[in-house]
């Protein structure tokens, strides 16, 4: 299945201060801040959700095409993305803004400083997906992420006029959102995403019922965390899928699109959907205990074992075709 996935590509720069925020900040002077945080650690991550699916989807075989803004610093993690099986020729290079940064500094209480750049990121309204289908096309579906609010309306529209499939997955940019542009990112979406919160926001927004967004959509799958995920479809009871324990929950950033990039991946080999929810809650696991959306390591019989001790033997068996010849990182041959 030829995917296109469009969304955010950002690096997160991450501090850790040796202390507290509050012990810095005198009463006195809340009205002229100016302080400096010597910080012990700093971490760049690869991150933005459509990359992390891209590069999920990558891993798992298939060639997907990934879709975004990005700055001239995109360089170095062009070739990450390229050397694990994204391609990257429809990303538009800024040449004025840098590629998005959320840059962030934590300190012993778990207290944030946070700013967030969305540098290049906005010009992604400027990206006509309708050309990159003429161009890269054609596609299977079209995933439409988190991003600048106008390109997501932009890409939708893009997909209706070229009766191009579309999963819906608005994320974070929901409470962006008024009532009438959330109802036109969803309505007519193949795939919707959410997890539960933004299921529920999501109604709050449209003003739609739970039936009402189903009649409205093909497929609605909400992420539950632990508790795994659930999905529905119009006039059939919800099928609730169990998450895949983890070894040593350690980061919790980017699982929701490793979910996303192992159940379409599954769905386009034509696998049924518990081996899809399957696979996307193994790959969501795995990125759980690494540090980083993008830095885990993946080997077919480590998936496959997690599968099966959680779904059985069959789906695991299901699923062995397509895993078993796949080369992944980790995976010397």
């Amino acid at each position: 299945m030829r995917i296109a996935v469009s969304g955010s590509i950002a690096t997160d720069h991450l501090a850790v201060f040796p202390g507290r925020f509050t012990a810095q900040l005198l009463a006195q002077q809340v009205d002229h801040v100016s302080l400096s945080f010597l910080v012990d650690d700093l971490e760049v991550r690869r991150g933005g959700v459509a990359a992390n699916v891209a590069l999920g989807l990558g891993r798992l075989g298939d060639t997907p095409l990934l879709v975004g803004a990005v700055g001239t610093d995109f360089a170095d993690y062009e070739v990450w993305l390229k050397e694990h099986g994204v391609d990257t020729a429809a990303v538009r290079v800024s040449p004025t803004r840098h590629t998005a940064r959320f840059m962030c500094t934590t300190d012993t209480d778990q207290n944030q400083i946070a700013t967030f750049y969305a540098g290049a990121m906005a010009e992604a309204t400027e990206i006509d997906l309708l050309t990159i289908a003429h161009r890269h096309g054609p596609f299977d579906l079209v995933l439409i992420g988190p991003n600048a609010p106008e390109a997501m309306l932009r890409h939708t529209r893009d997909c209706r006029t070229g009766n191009i499939p579309f999963a819906a997955d608005p994320s974070q940019q929901l409470a962006r959102l008024d009532g009438g542009e959330a109802r036109e990112l969803v309505d007519g979406a193949t795939y919707l995403f959410t997890n539960e919160y933004e299921a529920a926001l999501l109604m709050e927004r449209t003003g739609w019922s739970r039936d009402q967004v189903l009649a409205r959509v093909g497929t609605w799958l909400t992420t539950r965390g632990a508790d795994g995920v659930r999905i529905e479809q119009a006039r059939t009871d919800p099928v609730h899928h169990p998450a895949v324990p983890a070894r040593n929950a350690t980061d919790p950033t980017g699982v929701g699109d490793a979910f996303r990039a192992g159940f379409l991946a599954a769905t386009g080999w034509g696998t049924d959907s518990t081996a899809a929810a399957a696979l996307g809650c193994a790959l969501a696991t795995v990125v759980l205990e690494a540090t980083g959306s993008q830095e885990y390591e993946l080997r077919a019989a480590d998936l496959l074992g997690r599968i099966a001790d959680t779904y059985g033997n069959p789906v695991a068996l299901s699923l062995t075709p397509h895993l078993s010849h796949i080369r992944m990182k980790g995976d010397r041959r």
